[in-house]
Parts: C-alpha cells; structure tokens; sequence
C-alpha cells in the first residue's frame, strides 16, 4: 500500500511537472522581463503620424475589399507612395484573380538579395466591416512608420515590409490570398528569413477588468484578464524564436507583451496571413491585439479611428522596431 501511494504520488507529480513544462512552452513567461535597455533604442513613433495613416484609410480608401478592386487600387497607392518617401526600393507584385487585378506592395530596405527580415500586414477589409480601423489599417499604419524610421535609419540586412491583398474572406486561407502567393516566391526562392513578423490588429486595448477572453479555457490562468497587452503568437515548435522576438520588444517599450507557441488547431492560432509561411516551413509569427477575442467592433461597421489607442499603437510599434534592429544585427553582436 504504502508503495502505491508513493507510485501515485510520483506520477501526480510528474504529471505537474509536465504540465508546468507545458505552460511554460506556451507562454515564455521568462521572456517577459525587461532588461537593463528599457527604452534605450533609437527608434520613436508618434500617434499622431499613426493615426493620420488610420483616418486616410477610413476616409478615403474604407470599402478597400475584393468586390472594389479600384479601391482597393487606391489604397495601394497610397502605401506605394509613402514607402516611396520613405526612401524603400518599391516592387509592386500584381496578379489576376477571378478576372480581377490585385497588388501586393513591397518595400525593401538594406541589403538587396534575398529577405532576412520581413515584416507584414494586408490592407484590405471584410466586406461588412466598413473601414476596418483596427482590422487592419492600424498594422498597415505601423507598417508605414516603420518604413518611415527605416528609411532614416537603414538596415544591414535585407528586409522586406509586405502590404498583402485579399486576406479577407471570401480568399481567406486560399491560395489566392496575397500572403500565400508572396510565402510562395519566398519558399520558391530558396529564402529563410530570421524574422518573419505579421502585425495583425494592433491598435485596440481595453483597461476594464474582465475585457480579455481566450479561446479555450484555462487560458486565463496564464494570461491577464484585461485586454491592455499586446500579444505575440508563433508555432508551437518555434519557442526560442518567439522568447528572442518577445525580448527584443520587450527591451525598448513599457507596454507589456504575452506570447503564445501553440498548434495549428488552437482557435485564432493561423487566423492571419502569418500562416501562409507555416505551410512552406518558414517560421513566421503574428503580433496582435487579439482581435475579437478582446475587441467588440471586430468586422463590425464600429471599427472606427476613434475607437484605438495611439499611444499603445506607438509603443507597440517601438517593440516592433526593436526586434528588427536585433534580428539585423544579430550576428554582428557574437
């Protein structure tokens, strides 16, 4: 009797043990403390350039979806013509789909050759979604930021900032989307980028106690239960890539981060175009505000400017920032 129960207890414990290795897989919890560098990169954004990038989106490009090609036309100039300024080497990749055209806009900054760094959003909306603020002009305006503070302080590497096309049903998680098709040329190219980071909804954050949900239960015990974090979510088998991108972030900015590592099947885990690149085995990850899981005007004609947090937005965008300075001079530092 008395080794049974020792026998039992073993297992119990090894059954915490296992799950404490589980929890702590998922969640890094040790990439979440900030480093001696807190605030210390060179990189600053103003809400002010964020939110006027977000206004021009939904004032006059809103209905920017796939049943409005020509608008959907006029937002790409609009983001060809900042990168532009921004002093990025501009490729614009048009296709056809269902007799339509459709462009990818890319900007290229650094080294030429192939990507080692790609940063991505797509600017088109859900058709009943009216001008979709946060979905997803808030990471196209990140995007453009980026490009702004890049241009002003070039990159070693290459890098590439992608504005995909057709996220939005009815192409979502079709070959038709326009982050499939750029992972394609990627995959088809031989590349293998350090860091590929898509922002996915970055600008809606809520103080009230209760404003978080998850998609399965338990997760609450992990993670907060107020929607004021941004959220950085990778492959379950690409831990360490996502502790070293959460330090980065977390090494330059005051806004906190929690990240994820889970399976496919997990809800919301490939509900962007971050998992594009997982079918072609590039690592790739999605940086956002966790969508609908914390924001109510998610595809609703509400996803207005007035509903985002620039300041958030503007910090969230120092981290982004700052894990591109170091995936660019990583090598350099060993």
């Amino acid at each position: 009797m008395k080794r049974a129960l020792t026998y039992g207890l073993a297992g119990l414990l090894g059954i915490f043990l296992s799950l404490l290795a589980l929890a702590y897989w998922i969640s890094q919890p040790l990439a979440g403390f900030q480093s001696a560098s807190l605030l210390a990169g060179p990189d600053r954004f103003s809400p002010e350039a964020l939110r006027t990038h977000v206004e021009f989106m939904c004032a006059n490009v809103a209905r920017r979806h796939h049943a409005r090609p020509a608008t959907l036309k006029l937002a790409a100039n609009y983001i060809e013509e900042n990168l532009r300024a921004s002093g990025a080497r501009v490729v614009v990749d048009e296709f056809e789909v269902d007799g339509q055209r459709y462009r990818n806009v890319i900007g290229r900054f650094g080294a030429t050759g192939l990507p080692q760094i790609v940063l991505g959003a797509h600017y088109d909306v859900d058709e009943d979604s009216g001008c979709g603020a946060d979905d997803n002009a808030s990471g196209v305006a990140g995007l453009l930021a980026l490009a702004a503070n890049l241009g002003k302080m070039p990159p070693t590497k290459a890098v590439e900032i992608v504005f995909y096309t057709l996220e939005e049903p009815p192409y979502f998680a079709t070959a038709q989307m326009g982050s499939r098709r750029h992972a394609a040329q990627l995959a088809q190219a031989g590349a293998q980028p350090a860091l590929v980071l898509v922002l996915e909804m970055i600008g809606y954050f809520d103080q009230a106690p209760g404003s978080q949900r998850y998609p399965l239960p338990g997760m609450g015990w992990l993670y907060p239960q107020t929607g004021n974090f941004i959220a950085l979510a990778g492959e379950f088998s690409a831990a360490q890539l996502t502790a070293e991108t959460k330090q980065a972030m977390i090494s330059s900015m005051r806004l906190p981060v929690h990240s994820i590592n889970a399976p496919a099947w997990v809800p919301g885990m490939t509900f962007s175009d971050h998992a594009s690149y997982w079918q072609h085995g590039i690592p790739a990850q999605m940086l956002t505000d966790t969508a609908f899981y914390r924001n109510p005007n998610y595809h609703r004609t509400d996803d207005r400017p007035e509903t985002l947090n620039y300041q958030l937005m503007a910090q969230a965008m120092v981290g982004v920032a700052s894990a591109v300075r170091h995936f660019d001079t990583k090598d350099s530092q060993r």
